[in-house]
């Protein structure tokens, strides 16, 4: 299949890119990487009007260090998060994830924003975002705002994104003392989409756990706070068996979706046995 006729727009700013996405008259889409897009437009499950390439916007591009974090603009290349030196310091998660995604070929075109603006409830991503407590930063036709990761992901592919709203950049906290960071997925084949996940980030004093968050993708539809096993850690030493067969129960209870690699039991089974393996490794 080949897509449909489409009219292209490659906007040199923020600016003209955002006026492009909010014509009453077409139905436009903004492409970054497109290893998403342009297999859904082959497909024709998405014909649209109007493609706007986002991919000559500067404004959209780079890593820097914050005062409160770090900054990553949303046409940053999955090869770059997973090269950089501030990525490993500054958003260790997000460096332990990044060899999990997918392959070298999609990894050197698919871009961060693009993964969270899909918000593919098995992607590695927006589940890291949310277990670092990120933050996106948006610009539509009203102007820029922030949306904390926790209100972001709303279900299945949809997002708390307005229309012709574009993600301009992901920030996440810089890590505190004591801080530790543990990812895990299970597929059925290395580079493919996860049955189950966990993206971890706890805070460590006096040697032991005294905050966590803990993020599960492929479970649901959406990626999702993870908050009893959170509770069921704090207070524990890192590492300890109780906590970690606690934090496993908790999950047996858990609102999980199916699909053809696993039943929604399954899904909670794989999930506890990830769970004891981070919690073994922190």
């Amino acid at each position: 299949m080949k897509a449909a006729d489409f009219a292209y727009a490659r906007p040199d700013t923020i600016a003209q890119a955002v006026a492009l996405m909010s014509r009453d008259d077409v139905d436009a889409v903004a492409l970054a990487g497109g290893q998403s897009l342009m297999p859904v437009m082959n497909f024709r499950f998405n014909e649209p009007d109007l493609v706007v390439d986002l991919n000559a916007i500067t404004e959209l591009c780079g890593i820097e260090e914050t005062p409160g974090g770090l900054r990553i603009g949303a046409l940053t290349r999955h090869a770059e998060l997973m090269a950089s030196a501030l990525v490993a310091e500054h958003a260790p998660l997000i460096a332990l994830a990044m060899p999990h995604v997918a392959h070298p070929a999609i990894r050197n075109r698919g871009t961060i924003g693009g993964s969270v603006a899909l918000a593919d409830p098995a992607a590695e991503l927006p589940a890291c975002l949310l277990a670092l407590g990120g933050t996106v930063h948006v610009a539509g036709a009203n102007g820029q705002r922030q949306i904390a990761a926790d209100d972001f992901f709303l279900g299945l592919y949809d997002t708390a994104l307005e229309p012709a709203e574009l993600i301009v950049a992901l920030e996440v906290p810089k890590p505190v003392p004591g801080a530790r960071f543990a990812f895990h997925e299970l597929t059925r084949r290395h580079g493919d989409y996860a049955m189950a996940g966990l993206a971890m980030a706890v805070e460590v004093e006096g040697g032991v756990i005294s905050g966590a968050r803990i993020a599960g993708f492929g479970l649901a539809d959406r990626p999702v706070r993870l908050e009893q096993a959170e509770a069921a850690i704090t207070g524990f030493a890192p590492g300890d068996a109780q906590a970690a067969a606690n934090a496993a129960a908790s999950l047996e209870t858990l609102d999980t979706h199916g699909e053809l690699n696993a039943s929604p039991q399954m899904k909670r089974h794989l999930a506890g046995v990830l769970m004891k393996r981070v919690l073994s490794g922190l």
